[in-house]
């Protein structure tokens, strides 16, 4: 039987992969075949991430680009094209969750301005949004594609102090179902990936208080911090043939967390 998680020739994007979460995506998606695309913000941030890649004797690139950004997103997946093939792998993965919601002086969502919810609408639903448009010619083009969001349980089951995130990242998995339907005839796939309490650098702070995690774990089953690791092998499942025949789902990586609620 051939290996079902291999993907050589596929050309991937990851975005926010400077770090956390997306570099592991990176990793792990360029270990078992493909060519990836690392996006980040900070250009040196894609770069290293890329080079480690390159290291280990994969193919990747670093690309600099805000998903924000609309005509840089298009430009970003221009380039990409041009210079590893047709993307037919994007892993939507670049997030703002803004500080802790555990931190004193953040603002309760009736206490809040609009003009505080569009980082998180920006970067969570719209860059979710831009990055799609900008491959999805390509990939009915080539008659297949795998589009995976990295979404939260705060989008999934919601969470106080986290609002316009959660409605943010729900937006982004409603859009993925959304697509699944437009797109099957064309052999495109369109999941998201719900993710827990991982340890990331956005979620330093919290993993190394020890107190505030032990306070955290108690709705997880599993008893441990979350690792980039465990998103990245759920994303390179569904970006592989061995879910050729799942689209339109939210799948959550939590350490139980669903199932202790």
């Amino acid at each position: 039987m051939s290996d079902l998680l291999d993907l050589t020739g596929r050309v991937a994007l990851v975005t926010g992969a400077g770090q956390g979460v997306g570099a592991a995506v990176a990793r792990y998606l360029a270990a078992h075949g493909a060519a990836v695309a690392v996006n980040d913000f900070v250009a040196e941030r894609a770069e290293a991430v890329a080079a480690s890649i390159r290291g280990d004797g994969d193919v990747a690139i670093g690309m600099q680009a805000d998903v924000t950004d609309f005509g840089g997103v298009m430009e970003m997946a221009e380039d990409v094209g041009a210079r590893l093939g047709p993307i037919t792998v994007l892993v939507n993965n670049a997030g703002n969750a803004g500080a802790d919601p555990r931190a004193v002086g953040r603002n309760a969502f009736w206490e809040s301005d609009p003009s505080e919810w569009e980082p998180y609408l920006a970067v969570n639903l719209d860059g979710v949004l831009y990055a799609c448009r900008a491959v999805i010619p390509g990939m009915i083009a080539a008659g297949s594609g795998r589009l995976i969001t990295i979404i939260s349980d705060a989008g999934r089951v919601g969470e106080a102090r986290l609002e316009v995130y959660g409605a943010a990242k729900a937006g982004a998995a409603g859009l993925m179902r959304g697509l699944a339907r437009s797109l099957g005839r064309h052999q495109i796939t369109a999941n998201s990936v719900a993710i827990g309490f991982t340890n990331t650098p956005a979620m330093a702070g919290v993993v190394a208080n020890d107190e505030l995690t032990r306070k955290v774990l108690s709705s997880y089953t599993l008893r441990r911090v979350g690792k980039p690791e465990d998103a990245a092998a759920m994303v390179t499942f569904l970006a592989s043939d061995a879910a050729s025949w799942i689209t339109g789902q939210t799948y959550p990586v939590n350490g139980g967390f669903s199932v202790s609620q």
